[in-house]
């Protein structure tokens, strides 16, 4: 065997972990899937995935990881193809709402480890709190772009529409879901846009 083959067989055995992970996980939940069936349907044996994988807690974290990366890609492709703040926030909501009515919705991926890891001090808790932070924060610099005064309150806000349309994409019928959702990101962003910055004074 070639230096090269066995160089690359442990990452293709750790992204066919991985990938297996992030569907089943983002399907069926994180507790109720067990390291046997990860194991199992990634083809892998338990050796190799204690190899790349010390603990279960450790994929579930790879696994926010890339759901995290796969997010940041998006948002700043939004941005990066809008000339204008107003215009990239409401590229973020048409991904978001693109999201919603995708095959397999099942919400945020982030609120549903939270339910499962409500612990403040798991790797897994802290993970979605660093992700949402990323969030909020980006929201917050493309609003005080608009108006600077009020855009934490509005990125907030924003945060907010964007958790209710998730929670709400996977229960009802997504497309009064997104419609809704949109409407108010829509007006979110036209009432913001027209705020004066608050006089330090």
């Amino acid at each position: 065997m070639t230096r090269g083959a066995t160089d690359t067989r442990p990452s293709e055995a750790r992204d066919r972990l991985l990938g297996t992970a992030t569907r089943i996980f983002y399907a069926d939940g994180i507790h109720s899937v067990g390291v046997d069936r990860i194991i199992a349907e990634a083809t892998v044996t338990r050796a190799t995935f204690y190899r790349h994988f010390p603990s279960k807690d450790d994929l579930v974290v790879a696994y926010l990881l890339g759901v995290h990366q796969m997010d940041r890609a998006a948002l700043t492709a939004a941005i990066a193809g809008n000339a204008t703040p107003a215009g990239a926030l409401t590229a973020i909501a048409e991904a978001i709402a693109a999201n919603i009515q995708s095959p397999g919705f099942r919400g945020c991926a982030f609120l549903n480890a939270a339910a499962e890891f409500p612990g403040a001090g798991h790797p897994v808790h802290e993970q979605v709190i660093a992700h949402r932070q990323w969030f909020l924060d980006t929201l917050t610099t493309l609003m005080a772009q608009l108006a600077d005064g009020s855009s934490d309150a509005a990125a907030r806000h924003f945060v907010m529409l964007r958790d209710g349309a998730m929670a709400a994409g996977c229960l009802f019928d997504p497309t009064l879901v997104v419609e809704t959702f949109l409407r108010g990101v829509e007006g979110l962003v036209r009432i913001h846009s027209r705020r004066e910055p608050v006089d330090a004074d």
